[in-house]
């Protein structure tokens, strides 16, 4: 039957007509239909099994099942060839370098007669989405973020230089009430790419329950359907908001569509309207990009009566989860071993930092952000430092030191002279004299060290009346004393010295003999 088929209100008639009795030619005058048309509808009536009086009874759809059961192209054996190694073509189209086209003229070679280019790639495609039909989903108020990065960039110009620099542009949607947040950033670093995710929580005023980025390597590690890698510092920005990380599938970008469909509206309402502006820093580029944004989200949506910003405001914003007090730092990890300084070397600062001498010479963890540095050994915090950016430098603390190099960094002027004063008051006096000498300081430490060990092993009035001697004759060396006590040269001097006569000898001369000799020169 060639040409539009009747609707199924007026088949009908002429199935009540006919059981009436009424003739083809009658039937067709009184439905103004042609005798043609009666007389299939009549053949298709006595070819079938069911009587008219069921027919009768039938709905439309069902009525038009019997009468039209389906349109012969899909009967034709070009399309039974098709339909019958339509998982082969599937398949191939995967492949690297293939295209419908080479499919095709693998399919003409194998079918005869076979289908015209556009019919093979009309009747592929309706075949392939058939397989794999679209499904609309329903998102909850205050359940999804997406995020991505749109394609294009924008610039600005650096004022010094004259450079046209390039910026990337966050795009973020809220797929309940389609809200969007935009911002351009430097770069899709991960300092970037979590700087602006946190900024659209802050703009949105809370947190969703989960966050679904694109693969980017700012978010994920490793792409994998099932399990992704995530990001160890996207984790712990999720981990800090209370968000669950769920990103898109790899080569899915209908898993997004909402957020792709946002960044052409960005093209449309942002790149397009901001084309003629120069921005001489990346803030006022963000502030005309937020004006710009704002109105979009004010904008009355098509067939909706209500705009984006209404319908966040109204039903979504009350849902986000409340956001912590305290800004998201990111986190930086490193496992150093501590050397023998019992510093460990923090490589991006270039700086030392120290932690207890115990755990000389094993491995640590180095848990560090932009304000603090904390190291972890077995399983317990063993040190905290502020972050030192200061290149080759040391951070120590006192109490890290083991006993000898706590003592060689506390050397000072008055740290031996209160010591020497616990000792005896003789070496509190010796010692302010050293320290008076025109001598730098850490010339005198090693004077100073050998004197209190040389204290230990003296009788204590005896080492006094070593460094009264010294005093006395202004030797005031480590040497002196140790010789003054090695001799015995203490003790003695008090007691009177008795002259000693001298020696009776032949060749002795006295003293008349040279008072009597006379010089002459």
């Amino acid at each position: 039957m060639a040409g539009k088929s009747k609707a199924m209100s007026q088949i009908k008639q002429l199935l009540r007509l006919h059981k009436q009795g009424d003739s083809i030619k009658s039937i067709a005058r009184n439905l103004g239909i042609s005798k043609n048309t009666v007389k299939v509808y009549i053949s298709k009536l006595e070819a079938g099994e069911i009587p008219i009086s069921e027919l009768l009874q039938m709905e439309d759809p069902l009525l038009m099942g019997k009468f039209h059961i389906g349109s012969p192209a899909y009967k034709d054996p070009r399309f039974e060839y098709l339909r019958s190694n339509l998982t082969y073509y599937a398949k191939e189209l995967e492949s690297v370098g293939m295209t419908r086209l080479l499919l095709y003229e693998e399919y003409e070679a194998g079918c005869k007669p076979a289908y015209s280019y556009p019919q093979f790639c009309f009747h592929l495609r309706q075949q392939l989405i058939a397989r794999r039909p679209g499904m609309r989903l329903e998102h909850l108020a205050a359940d999804k973020l997406f995020v991505d990065f749109a394609g294009k960039q924008m610039h600005y110009i650096d004022r010094e230089t004259g450079e046209v620099i390039a910026c990337q542009i966050f795009v973020a949607s809220l797929p309940f009430s389609d809200y969007c947040f935009v911002m351009a950033v430097r770069s899709q670093r991960v300092d970037d790419f979590l700087h602006a995710l946190e900024c659209c929580l802050r703009e949105l005023g809370g947190a969703p329950a989960v966050l679904v980025p694109d693969n980017l390597k700012s978010a994920v590690i490793k792409a994998n359907r099932f399990e992704p890698e995530i990001n160890r510092a996207l984790d712990d920005f999720a981990n800090h908001y209370g968000i669950t990380v769920i990103p898109a599938r790899s080569k899915k970008p209908k898993d997004k569509a909402l957020v792709e469909n946002q960044v052409k509206l960005v093209y449309n309402r942002v790149y397009a309207r901001l084309r003629n502006r120069q921005f001489f820093d990346i803030e006022s580029l963000n502030q005309a990009i937020r004006e710009k944004v704002k109105a979009h989200n004010q904008t009355r949506m098509q067939q909706k009566p209500y705009c984006r910003e209404e319908r966040f405001l109204a039903a979504e914003k009350h849902l986000l989860h409340p956001l912590p007090a305290e800004s998201f730092e990111v986190k930086y990890y490193s496992e150093p071993k501590v050397a023998h300084n019992n510093h460990i070397y923090l490589g991006k600062d270039k700086h030392y930092y120290s932690v207890p001498f115990a755990y000389v010479g094993q491995k640590v963890q180095v848990v560090y952000t932009r304000s603090m540095v904390k190291i972890y050994a077995r399983n317990k915090q063993i040190a905290v430092h502020v972050r030192n950016l200061n290149p080759a430098g040391y951070s120590t603390q006192k109490d890290h030191l083991s006993s000898h190099h706590q003592h060689y960094l506390e050397r000072s002027p008055k740290y031996y002279i209160t010591r020497a004063k616990e000792k005896s008051a003789e070496l509190h006096l010796l010692f302010q004299m050293i320290f008076e000498q025109n001598t730098h300081p850490e010339q005198l430490y090693r004077t100073c060290d050998g004197l209190l060990r040389l204290q230990k092993g003296v009788d204590s009035d005896k080492f006094g009346a070593a460094c009264e001697l010294a005093m006395n004759v202004r030797n005031l060396s480590y040497r002196f004393v140790e010789r003054i006590l090695k001799n015995n040269m203490v003790g003695n001097q008090d007691e009177p010295k008795h002259e000693q006569p001298l020696p009776d000898h032949n060749n002795i001369r006295g003293m008349e003999y040279y008072s009597q000799t006379t010089i002459k020169f």
